[in-house]
This record gives C-alpha cells, sequence and structure tokens, in this order.
C-alpha cells in the first residue's frame, strides 16, 4: 500500500476542473481516492480497481445525481492511497469510512464489539464468565451475541444446566464457603470441594458440547441420571437432573429459527422505507441462533439497496471476526470482490450469498420482515421525537426545534468522590457516544458545594468547545438543562459568562417541594419560574432527560467510589509489586497493620530486603516528629 500526497490539484482549482486536473497525474491502479471540502473536511472516500478511469467519471461535470453533483462542487483537494490489489482497497475504504465518517459516505452507527462466553481456562477450574475485546485469555469463546443481555441470559441458563462457577479467580481462590449461586443451584462449589475436580471438568465438557449443538447426548446422559437416582429413591438428586434438562430445553425453545443446514453465518437483511435504512442482523453459530441487532446507517436516501448494503457489510467487519458464511438479501455490485476481501480479512475462505430459495432464503425472509418492523418502529419514534422536540421550542423559547439538548448532573457523598456528567439528545433520543463524566478536581471546594461543581463541569464542558470550534469542530447545544434551581442556573449562567459564551440558551429543573415528579419547576434567566401542566409530553420528556443523567451520573460515581474501594496504600511505595504485596498482607493482616509496622518487622518479611523495608517505614511514617 502506497500514499501518494502528491496528487493534489494545483492552487486555485475546485470542483470538476480541480478534479480534472488531478486525473492526468493518476495511476491506473487499485486504490482509495478521498475528496475534501475548503474547510479540510474529507466529505466522502471511495475505492476503484482503477484509479485513473474511476475518478475521471467525476471530472466530467455532468450526468451526476444531485448527491454526486453537490459533492463535486464542494471538493476542493484530493488524496490517494494505491494498493495491490482492489479487495485490499475495499477493505481500506472501509476502514477510512469507520474513520472518517464523510458526510457522503454510508456510515455505519453504533459500531461496538460484540460480547462472547468466554469458558476461561487459565486456572485449573474453569471459569463462565462474559467477555468483550480482545481474545487474550486462554480458553474455548463462544459467539458473537447480539448484545450482553443475550449473553447474560445465556450464562444464567447455562449456569442453571451445568453448575459452572463464574466468579473471578481472586474471589474463588479466597472462598470459604460455598456462596449465594450454589445455594440457589446454580454452581456446584469446587471452591469447597463439593465437588471432585474430574466431576467439575465433566460439566464443563458437558457445557461444551452444549455450545458447540452437541446437546443431544448430554440430555440423554442427564435424563438416564435422573431415571437411576428416581429409582434409587433419591428424588432430590433426580429434581435436580430434571432442572438442568429443562434449563437446556429452555434455551432451545427460546431461539426461535435455528437451520438445519447452517452451522455458522451471519445473515444481513436490509429495508428501505420513509428515506431511512435498517439492517438487520443476525447471528448463527455452532446451528444456533445467537441473537439479532438492528442498525440504522447514515446513508443518502438517494442511494440503492446494494450501495447501502455493500458498505455496511464491509465496516461491520473492519476489526470483527468473519464467519465462514455471509447471507444477504440484496446482492451487491460484485459479490466475488467482497468475498475475497472478507476472505483475506479473516485468513480463511468465506462464500457470500444472496440465497434465492431454500433454507437459506427463509433465514434472509426472516431477517428481513425483522429489518422492516423495525425500521416502522423507528419512524413511528421519529415522528413522535420531533413532536417532542417542536414542544420543546415552545416552551424553552428557541426559534426552531433543538437538535442537540444537553443535560447536566453531579453527585457525591458528602463531597467525596464527586463526579459531573452531560448527557445528549437530539432528533434520534439519546446519543449515548455524545456523554461524558467529569471527575471534580476542585481542591479549593467546599465538601459538598453543589454550585462550584456546576461551574467547574460547565467551564471545563465549554472551554473545550470553545477550543475545538477555533479549529473548526465542536457541536455547540441549543438548549442546555441544568439539575437544579435558581441558584444553579445562575452558577451555570456565570460559568458561561466567563467564557464569553452567551448565545446558548440555559434553563433550570428542580423538582418539587415534595421531590415529586410531574411538579417540577423551571427557571431561566429573565422570566418567572414556570410548571407544565401534569400530563404535558414535553414535561414527561424532560422528566425522561433528567433520570438518564442522574442514571449516568450515578453510575459514573458508583464505578470511581468502587475504584477508591479497591485502592490499597500499598500500591502507592515503588518496589511494592503483586508478590509483595501479597506477602506483607498475609504476614500484618492489613495495610493499616503494616503502616504500623517497624522497620525490622517488615525486613522479616519474605522478599522485602532491609533497604525496601526501610522505604515502607518512611513512606508511612513522612513528616512524623
Amino acid at each position: 500500500m502506497v500514499e501518494d500526497d502528491g496528487n493534489r490539484a494545483a492552487g486555485g482549482l475546485e470542483g470538476a476542473a480541480l478534479i480534472a486536473d488531478v486525473v492526468t497525474r493518476l495511476p491506473g491502479r487499485p486504490g482509495v481516492y478521498r475528496m475534501i471540502d475548503g474547510k479540510g473536511d474529507v466529505i466522502y472516500v471511495g475505492k476503484a480497481r482503477n484509479l485513473k478511469n474511476r475518478v475521471s467519471s467525476y471530472a466530467r461535470g455532468q450526468g451526476h445525481n444531485n448527491r454526486i453533483a453537490l459533492m463535486i462542487a464542494l471538493t476542493r483537494s484530493m488524496e490517494f492511497v494505491t494498493t495491490t490489489t482492489e479487495a485490499e482497497a475495499l477493505l481500506l475504504e472501509a476502514n477510512l469510512i469507520k474513520k472518517l465518517k464523510p458526510r457522503f459516505n454510508v456510515i455505519l452507527r453504533d459500531d461496538k464489539s460484540f460480547p462472547y462466553i468466554l469458558i476461561a481456562r487459565d486456572h485449573a477450574v474453569a471459569q463462565l464468565t462474559k467477555h468483550r475485546g480482545a481474545r487474550n485469555r486462554q480458553g474455548e469463546y463462544y459467539g458473537p451475541f447480539a448484545s450482553a443481555g443475550a449473553v447474560n441470559q445465556a450464562i444464567n441458563t447455562l449456569q442453571k444446566a451445568f453448575l459452572l462457577r463464574s466468579c473471578p479467580d481472586s474471589i474463588y481462590d479466597n472462598r470459604k464457603r460455598p456462596c449465594l449461586l450454589h445455594q440457589i443451584k446454580r454452581c456446584s462449589a469446587p471452591c469447597v470441594g463439593l465437588i471432585s475436580q474430574a466431576d467439575y471438568d465433566g460439566l464443563v465438557e458437558q457445557a461444551e458440547d452444549f455450545l458447540e449443538n452437541r446437546s443431544q447426548g448430554v440430555k440423554e446422559a442427564l435424563a438416564q441420571a435422573m431415571e437411576q437416582a428416581s429409582d434409587a429413591m433419591d428424588y432430590e438428586r433426580a429434581a435436580r437432573f430434571r432442572d438442568r434438562i429443562q434449563a437446556m430445553s429452555f434455551v432451545s425453545q427460546h431461539q426461535g429459527i435455528n437451520p438445519q443446514g447452517v452451522e455458522e453465518a451471519d445473515v444481513f437483511a436490509l429495508a428501505q422505507e420513509g428515506g431511512q435504512f435498517c439492517v438487520q442482523v443476525f447471528f448463527f453459530r455452532s446451528g444456533q441462533n445467537w441473537g439479532n441487532r438492528a442498525y440504522f446507517p447514515r446513508a443518502d436516501k438517494g442511494l440503492d439497496e446494494a450501495e447501502v448494503m455493500q458498505s455496511f457489510v464491509t465496516q461491520f467487519y473492519d476489526g470483527k471476526p468473519v464467519p465462514k458464511l455471509v447471507l444477504l438479501s440484496h446482492a451487491v455490485e460484485d459479490m466475488a470482490l467482497l468475498a475475497e476481501a472478507l476472505s483475506a480479512q479473516a485468513g480463511l475462505r468465506v462464500e457470500v450469498a444472496a440465497p434465492q430459495r431454500g433454507e437459506k432464503r427463509a433465514l434472509v425472509d426472516h431477517a428481513l420482515a425483522n429489518a422492516r418492523e423495525a425500521n416502522g418502529r423507528r419512524l413511528a419514534e421519529t415522528t413522535s421525537q420531533a413532536r417532542l422536540l417542536a414542544g420543546v421550542r415552545d416552551v424553552f423559547g428557541l426559534d426552531e426545534p433543538p437538535g442537540r439538548i444537553e443535560v447536566y448532573d453531579n453527585s457525591h457523598i458528602q463531597g467525596s468522590h464527586a463526579v459531573g456528567a452531560m448527557i445528549v439528545a437530539g432528533p434520534e433520543g439519546f446519543e449515548k457516544g455524545e456523554y461524558r463524566k467529569f471527575n471534580i478536581r476542585g481542591e479549593d471546594m467546599a465538601a459538598g458545594d453543589d454550585f462550584a461543581m456546576m461551574r467547574e463541569v460547565l467551564t471545563r464542558r465549554f472551554a473545550r468547545l470553545v477550543k475545538e470550534e477555533g479549529e473548526g469542530q465542536g457541536k455547540r447545544p441549543d438548549l442546555v438543562l441544568i439539575d437544579g434551581g435558581a441558584g444553579q442556573l445562575a452558577a451555570a449562567r456565570a460559568a458561561l459568562a466567563e467564557l464569553g459564551v452567551s448565545d446558548v440558551v440555559l434553563a433550570g429543573v428542580a423538582k418539587g417541594p415534595d421531590r415529586d415528579a410531574g411538579r417540577e419547576h423551571f427557571y431561566m434567566e429573565g422570566k418567572p419560574s414556570f410548571m407544565l401542566e401534569a400530563r404535558d409530553p414535553v414535561l414527561y420528556y424532560v422528566q425522561r432527560l433528567r433520570d438518564e443523567a442522574h442514571r449516568f451520573v450515578i453510575g459514573s460515581h458508583r464505578a470511581r467510589r468502587s475504584r477508591a474501594i479497591g485502592q490499597n496504600p500499598l500500591d502507592d511505595i515503588p518496589g511494592i509489586g503483586p508478590t509483595r504485596k501479597k506477602a506483607l498482607l498475609q504476614s500484618f493482616g492489613s495495610a493499616k497493620a503494616v503502616a504500623r509496622a517497624s522497620a525490622a518487622d517488615l525486613a522479616a518479611v519474605p522478599g522485602v530486603s532491609r533497604g525496601l523495608a526501610q522505604m515502607i517505614y518512611d513512606h508511612f511514617h513522612a513528616g512524623a516528629a
């Protein structure tokens, strides 16, 4: 792959003239091109089998649809990357689109990594757990699953059926008696020896068989064991086998469609209505349905389904594992090229198909029906959201419905571990990728000073915004909601005034006298406080915004507090790693006891030299008389 920055046009040219100038210096090789506007933003990324031929089609300046004509007119410069093959160009194009999010490309939104079930084997007793991210633990991975909820439900069922431990190693190794999961019959308690290692390994093998769709033999073995226990009149043991069989059957019954001839595949179905695209993705592994998820890519309504499908699929698999089979509801322009690109990425042969009949077509039709239903729900929600935002405009005196609402709240316990939070909402609902949390840093702030905390949060947020806007970036809110009354509003207004920000509409939302939802008072500068009718949809909407901000800030506060609780004073001493820390705690019982110990007692701990013992002693006694 070669970057070719020399293919920029001479200064002063723009649009079709600029492209015509660039074409004269382009090679007839595969590659990726970027079209850039006057602000320096990439507005379109495309790939080509032959860069010269592809880009020259833009130089005509006529015969294009409105989208391409506008794209050409806005172009002020171009950049190119040549590649060895067209498949390589296709993968690079997807990577750049995800990274740069150009205005005129199809953009995959909500691009989170997928969760997996992991049976971890980096401990003598295997652990059943949820995993997301790099596969850096030893063990067997099963997935992907469509959502964390789907994984949690599957793990819950696996615990009932196979009684595998899910606790972290640190808890397992220090367990002295069975935990609650054993009491409710979801763990066999290997931690305290209530099951032998060999029997536990047998449960692990059964779980793996189940996850790999070899569950029939497991069910037959359990049924036979249940009969034997019943014949021996050990009805309690027989009931445990019965519950395990029922748990396995529950999964099979609630997976919906389970194909017989498709072992491993992802199914993509695209529906378009009202200028909105929905792509429904189903995951099938080991012949089982492991969930589905709906995506709503950003795409120009003038694009055809095949073009949206190809761009979506290539972006979808950027950085994600690819199955052996990919089924599409719409055939893309070059199926062989897409299969070649995905095969190169996966390191194995990947088949891409748009089936027309048989079981595979039934899978696609099932996904397509779900895509149409999800798109219909989204359109209804969008219409409702538009009405709500129009109501927000009227209530808060905006010129037009807000495109971006920011809501601020903070949380602390008597001033400790204080956290501020910002959530964002707009025409498409909550924009969770825009949420921000702020660890309150004000050292001279009085404990529990909510006004000072709000000033700090808004100062940091809007100082950054002013800087970003100076660089041609940043997203300014149309409305800012503060959780609080007149005092919080005054603190917020003062913070923005210091930064020279005066054109943002601010409003405070205070709960009623008894903190009752529905009796909120609204505060805005230059007008008396007011309330909304108890059943006003805008009131319900603002309550949802405030509750979401509260949920987010409470979660952030608890996470910060938990991290603080988990910290140990020994972690701050140079030279104290996990082994020495464990030795010190085993010798003295607690960090406080270590702090009270003499240098001589510290030196008696295995692995602690006299020099290190003196360093530990000095750390805890610095400044002592």
